[in-house]
């Protein structure tokens, strides 16, 4: 059994699209861990039942304020559990840093999240093309994942996180890195 010092830990996997994040998520998971999914695919999809496509390309901050609502939602609802760790696939500072890459202008309450609802630590996914896919969701080439890993990356480190790379390696070697690299007392 792992026992965390002190407070409640927020984790969070930040990458590009396609860079593994969720299979790693969903094995934490599957080991009993309190886990937080990506909350985009939901706005996709609410928003094509909508009858709205492509909503980040027809209404970008309208898309980033419901990820930001989202997300911030889960941050709460992380907080209100009595879990001593919580890993979420993506975090608020994804909002912006996304913004940034499609040049969206926005407002200042995107950093102000980003700067109010932190996170104890941040493992950041590089681009693997070997595992990239897209789907009905993910839109992106692998070449514009490249990109948006450097955005991510800026956005993380300019609200002063320090990143830890997950190497490449099988799923189960992924998530023994992370949970390897936790404050943790046996």
């Amino acid at each position: 059994m792992i026992y965390f010092c002190g407070m409640q830990q927020k984790i969070v996997l930040i990458g590009g699209p396609g860079t593994g994040k969720t299979s790693v998520l969903n094995t934490l998971s599957q080991k009993g861990f309190f886990c937080m999914a990506e909350v985009s695919r939901e706005v996709i999809l609410k928003a094509k039942k909508d009858g709205i496509d492509q909503l980040f390309l027809t209404a970008p901050l309208l898309f980033s304020e419901k990820l930001l609502e989202g997300r911030e939602k889960q941050y709460q609802k992380a907080t209100d559990t009595e879990e001593e760790i919580v890993f979420f696939d993506r975090g608020i500072p994804d909002v912006f840093a996304y913004m940034d890459y499609f040049k969206t202008s926005y407002p200042s309450i995107f950093i102000e999240k980003s700067k109010e609802y932190l996170y104890n630590k941040v493992f950041m996914f590089s681009p693997w093309e070997e595992i990239y896919t897209s789907d009905n969701e993910r839109y992106e080439t692998f070449e514009q994942a490249i990109v948006i890993n450097t955005f991510l990356e800026k956005a993380y480190k300019k609200i002063g996180y320090e990143l830890i790379t997950v190497p490449f390696g099988s799923i189960e070697d992924r998530t023994n890195f992370i949970l390897n690299s936790l404050d943790t007392k046996e």
